[in-house]
């Protein structure tokens, strides 16, 4: 079967056109933006790509069109599917009926955290030998790639999202999942290109919630009020809370403060039935947002069987995902770190885990509010504020983005300097930097490749 793909390289549908090609299709797919680290992916994978939208492209006839939910009516090529009476499906369908069929589907939610879990789930899977297939929006170091089918009828481990499905399909895309097991990591409102507030997306959370059998489990942190609401609505499977509630049965508590060695305390049930045991884990992330989503993971993968000593070891051998404060060099010193954040709550919680873990040197954080939430301006209020944990902050106002962040910088608890233009961008971090410094830069797209850019312009000074 000819399978092509319209927004191949968005991290979802780049996915499915791995899995695709590993079902043994033929793949190929457009996008209006090929780059990497997807584009690499997938021509490694022999998956052929095309620049742009045309109806030239979906030519010689094809078996199907999978199309993503960044399109919508008037895209050239979308028309034409519609025109020619092509057959077409959304991704999470696809995958609903394609991939998932006869695993336990593990599904991870919430507004942050699931990309490093979702990748916490499907390594402690592999390391107990389950061979889990995975589907998760970045690329997981300790598997090199964001994709793979597993174990034929093992785990299947896919990161859910709540975003719209296509543009004839406006339900979350994790309602096609059917997951034996759920992870509810958080909920803040995001999004507000689809959703009106933070009702509608609880909402959302509770059709998910509906889809769990009773016979499988679902693992809500705690201390989240959002949840607390979607719980109430209703639930028909087995509720184990987790973080750091004394009443929680998945419970941990840090034993060094920039969380690379914290406690896991697990109790649960009565009588005969009744688990008490705990663990120490030491590993090499840092911030109690981290460990939180650890926790996640080792609760998720104990509902697979796997013992919780043997999820905790494992957890001493994991990489995180690449733009997840991945390292990408150093140059005199002066550390130059990649992180997704692009929500205020994400963003200072790195800050803050990367605080705890600075033993000397200054943290400068550099930001990119790029995300569809940042640039309608709905949480505008809470940035100034997220850098708090930073030594000073650099903003980058990028085309496109409808209102000045000259607020923010005003506001600011920290120094902070405003950029419209990245060579000066690069130039001011460069002239500000010293040694034992750790540039912190946070954005959801490429940015303009200003890492490289950074570290090339960083050792010319500091080299």
């Amino acid at each position: 079967m000819h399978v092509h793909i319209l927004g191949i390289c968005g991290t979802f549908m780049g996915s499915l056109a791995l899995l695709a090609r590993e079902l043994g299709h033929t793949v190929s797919g457009s996008d209006a933006g090929v780059y990497p680290p997807m584009s690499t992916q997938l021509e490694e994978a022999g998956i052929a790509l095309h620049e742009g939208y045309s109806p030239a492209n979906l030519a010689p006839p094809l078996d199907l069109v999978v199309i993503g939910n960044a399109l919508s009516r008037g895209n050239p090529e979308v028309e034409a599917v519609l025109d020619h009476g092509l057959p077409y499906v959304s991704g999470p369908q696809w995958l609903a009926e394609q991939v998932l069929p006869g695993r336990r589907v593990i599904a991870v939610a919430g507004t942050h955290g699931k990309t490093t879990t979702a990748s916490l789930v499907a390594w402690l899977l592999e390391s107990a030998g389950q061979a889990p297939g995975f589907l998760i929006g970045g690329v997981p170091r300790n598997f090199g790639l964001s994709a793979r089918l597993g174990a034929s009828g093992g785990p299947f481990v896919v990161e859910a999202d709540e975003y719209d499905t296509a543009f004839f399909d406006k339900r979350s895309k994790f309602v096609h999942y059917r997951p034996e097991v759920a992870v509810l990591g958080n909920l803040e409102f995001d999004h507000a290109d689809i959703f009106p507030d933070l009702a509608a997306i609880e909402r959302q959370f509770h059709h998910l919630v509906r889809t769990v059998p009773g016979r499988g489990r679902l693992l809500v942190a705690d201390g989240e009020l959002a949840l607390d609401r979607v719980l109430a609505m209703g639930a028909w499977t087995p509720v184990a809370r987790f973080g750091s509630a004394e009443e929680s049965p998945w419970r941990f508590e840090l034993e060094r403060e920039d969380a690379s060695r914290f406690r896991v305390i697990h109790q649960e049930g009565q009588g005969a039935q009744r688990v008490d045991e705990d663990t120490v884990v030491d590993w090499p992330l840092t911030g109690a947002y981290n460990a939180k989503n650890a926790l996640a993971a080792l609760a998720a993968v104990h509902a697979c069987g796997v013992d919780l000593a043997r999820g905790a070891a494992a957890l001493a051998r994991f990489e995180t995902p690449r733009r997840r404060q991945e390292l990408r060099g150093e140059v005199g010193g002066i550390q130059v770190i990649d992180d997704f954040a692009h929500h205020p709550t994400a963003i200072a919680a790195t800050l803050t885990g990367l605080r705890a873990a600075t033993a000397r040197g200054r943290l400068l954080a550099v930001i990119e509010p790029r995300s569809n939430t940042m640039r309608l301006g709905s949480l505008r209020d809470r940035l100034a504020d997220c850098v708090a944990a930073a030594d000073a902050a650099f903003w980058y106002q990028p085309a496109g983005l409808d209102w000045s962040l000259a607020p923010v910088l005003a506001a600011s608890p920290v120094p902070a300097q405003l950029e419209e233009d990245l060579d000066a961008l690069v130039a001011a971090l460069v002239a500000e930097a010293r040694p034992y410094d750790r540039i912190v830069v946070m954005s959801n797209g490429a940015f303009g490749g200003i890492h490289e850019r950074l570290l090339t312009a960083l050792e010319v000074v500091h080299g």
